[in-house]
């Protein structure tokens, strides 16, 4: 008689590690003698290679929570810890270096410079990031390296285009790869959709999917839309200050 088949043994896939998470943050804002509490002791974690997704009614502290994990804004109270970090410590200048080095954005209103051209745009953040000698030496290889994310959101054509040149959703391309350009480990997308028609927002979204499959890119994505926070791998929903 044979012996039975073993039973299979299932293999969890690797446990993702938080690259970056708050405790307690609150922001408040002074409004003439009064203070409004926009956000209200957030607890967040945000996981290697993830795309999540933040959804809420306007006013609900979304964009405010992207702003401060993001240090383009500081919180009135609370930590905000970026790989075992404290950036709420951080002096203005050492968050600035953070920000330029680590974290991407993408906005729904492109903030394209618009005195430069599509290729100047996307270079901006290395420009910056590099400073003046090491700039002299770097910027051959930053050129290609924009010259190569601008063919790969498929603007190969248009990199001398300054933004008043382009469409909504060219804008939104060239965006994404100024946002790409120093290979962030974290990149916000505040309603990166939200100036754009549906096909488009399709296909700009496409293009975010593919850089966290290829990247391995974490994703921070804070919308209106119900449609695209579906397709983001983990939804949190804000009502008032706080996750419900």
């Amino acid at each position: 008689m044979s012996e039975a088949a073993p039973e299979p043994v299932a293999i969890s896939a690797p446990t993702r590690k938080v690259i970056l998470e708050c405790r307690s943050l609150t922001r408040t804002f002074k409004v003439g003698e009064q203070e409004l509490r926009v956000l209200k002791g957030v607890d967040f974690a945000l996981l290697e290679g993830e795309i999540a997704g933040i959804v809420g009614a306007s006013g609900a502290g979304k964009s405010t929570l992207l702003h401060l994990l993001g240090l383009l804004d500081t919180p009135t109270a609370g930590k905000i810890l970026y790989r075992g970090d404290n950036l709420a410590e951080l002096s203005p200048e050492a968050a600035a270096k953070v920000r330029n080095r680590d974290f991407g954005f993408v906005f729904q209103a492109f903030h394209l410079l618009p005195e430069f051209t599509a290729l100047e745009n996307v270079m901006m953040p290395a420009r910056i990031g590099a400073g003046g000698f090491r700039w002299l030496a770097d910027a051959t290889r930053i050129e290609k390296e924009a010259r190569d994310l601008l063919a790969r959101v498929g603007l190969g054509e248009r990199l001398n285009h300054q933004p008043t040149r382009l469409s909504g959703g060219e804008r939104q391309r060239v965006a994404l790869a100024r946002a790409l350009i120093n290979q962030p480990a974290i990149m916000f997308c505040d309603e990166p959709t939200g100036n754009l028609d549906t096909k488009t927002a399709d296909e700009i979204y496409a293009l975010i999917e593919q850089f966290n499959i290829e990247r391995g890119l974490t994703i921070l994505l804070v919308t209106h839309s119900e449609a695209l926070a579906s397709r983001a791998h983990r939804v949190l929903r804000m009502k008032d200050g706080v996750f419900v």
